[in-house]
């Protein structure tokens, strides 16, 4: 039997029926559109929680320690470590010349005193790389980023911001003044008295030029506020803490600010060498599937090193088994629609008896006819899984739209929590037509087993 002809007596036989077989196909776009709007739950939680992960920028991120005795990154080493590698701006090229590597900067965090139209503010700043303007925490923020990684500006967190004003808002655009305690070298400041015993003809000595150490002097400097955030951004290990200020990364090192790692230097006494030195660096890669192979090639170099690769596996594993969870709940309903398929051709096989015999004594292969049977379920299928993407589509948005109505009504920002991508689509429409192929099995095979003859004499 040719295929249009195949298909015109399937739709003729489909019409012939309406309601009965509309009924059916009702039913397997129900099943299909559970299955779609729990699928697309789960792919919509895994978007979002990827996409906030990435703008956060920790994924593709590596957290770079010496390896000392400190127990850097949650390792606690009792044995002395011989002769460790400095964490120092050498170490810092070779891993910004690594393949793959966008950025490599350190973490700088440091407390200090904030004045603003003269009162004292006790508080924490930190330095922010240029790549943190992708941060999710400045989505929505008031005013803007720093307008250059050089820029004497300011980003305050609102908590901090209530302490200064109580119109937060009115703050961007004033200015507040760092008084922070600057670490200097005892040998700049060596080279200084020794140039000013120079110039008046005397002699100094050089007792401390050859000391080891800093000295901590008291230093200002006057930012611009220029933006507010909510919550604070991501940062490298063990995060910025209770930090409420943040100002560019460049400017935060070239205050040259003592930190607590500087008690670190005094301690290793005059070996420690010179030069500037790390507590820790966090080395930026283009992707998340390059963080293993960097990583590895920092471990050779001698530093120690975390990344949340790791924990990202285990988030898709986690997403991978809830796909799968809703896929079965959802499957629940398309197995009851296959039960309604069954019953509607074999009903369907009972009434047309005699059009079977007809096209049995015709000349219609027993083939023939399970293929008619076949057509007519597949027919079922394919409407029944384009209805129900559609309304499974459509239950996704009521979803999302519930969900941010309930979030704005207690000030929380919008989410997607819904996503129905092509290959959901696609996959929802085959398995539907497959599904209701499967259950034209038994009917088609019970139709081309009916005996001519009885089938003509049945009325």
């Amino acid at each position: 039997m040719k295929a249009s002809d195949l298909g015109e007596l399937a739709l003729r036989n489909l019409r012939e029926a309406l309601l009965r077989n509309s009924l059916t196909t009702l039913g397997v776009a129900v099943g299909v559109a559970s299955l779609v709007a729990m699928l697309s739950l789960g792919v919509g939680l895994e978007q979002f929680t990827n996409q906030r992960l990435a703008s956060s920028g920790l994924f593709n991120a590596i957290f770079v320690a010496a390896r000392t005795n400190l127990g850097e990154f949650g390792e606690e080493t009792r044995a002395p470590v011989e002769n460790p590698r400095v964490l120092d701006e050498a170490a810092r090229g070779e891993m910004e010349h690594l393949a793959n590597v966008i950025g490599v900067y350190p973490q700088i965090q440091f407390v200090t005193e904030l004045r603003y139209e003269n009162i004292p503010y006790t508080t924490a700043v930190a330095g922010l790389p240029e790549s943190d303007r992708n941060d999710g925490a400045f989505d929505g923020m008031q005013g803007r980023f720093f307008s250059s990684a050089t820029a004497d500006e300011a980003i305050l967190n609102i908590r901090f911001a209530r302490e200064l004003s109580k119109d937060p808002a009115s703050l961007i655009g004033k200015d507040l003044v760092l008084r922070y305690a600057a670490r200097e070298s005892l040998s700049a400041q060596t080279a200084a008295s020794d140039a000013g015993a120079n110039a008046t003809g005397g002699s100094a000595s050089g007792a401390q030029g050859g000391a080891a150490g800093f000295s901590v002097v008291p230093r200002q400097k006057r930012l611009q506020i220029v933006g507010l955030i909510e919550r604070e951004p991501e940062a490298g290990f063990g995060g910025f803490g209770r930090t409420l200020v943040y100002i560019p990364l460049p400017v935060a090192q070239s205050l040259q600010a003592t930190q607590i790692s500087d008690l670190r230097d005094v301690l290793q006494g005059p070996n420690a060498g010179g030069g500037q030195r790390y507590a820790s660096l966090t080395v930026r890669v283009k992707r998340s599937a390059d963080v293993e192979p960097v990583e590895n090639e920092i471990k050779k170099m001698g530093f120690r090193t975390f990344s949340l690769f790791d924990t990202s596996r285990n988030l898709r594993l986690l997403f991978a088994l809830l796909d799968l969870l809703l896929g079965i709940f959802g499957s629940l309903a398309l197995a009851v629609a296959t039960l309604g398929i069954v019953n509607t051709l074999v009903m369907a096989i009972l009434e047309r008896r005699r059009e079977i015999g007809v096209l049995k004594a015709l000349g219609a292969a027993d083939s023939d006819v399970k293929q008619l049977f076949f057509a007519e379920a597949g027919v079922m299928g394919i409407l029944g899984g384009v209805f129900g993407v559609g309304l499974g589509w459509f239950i996704g948005r009521m979803l999302t739209w519930g969900t941010n109505f309930y979030l704005h009504r207690r000030s929380l920002p919008s989410v997607d929590v819904s996503a129905v991508p092509w290959w959901l689509a696609v996959g929802a429409i085959a398995f539907a037509v497959g599904v209701s192929l499967a259950a034209g099995i038994y009917p088609a095979a019970r139709a081309a087993k009916l005996n001519p003859v009885e089938a003509l004499r049945y009325e």
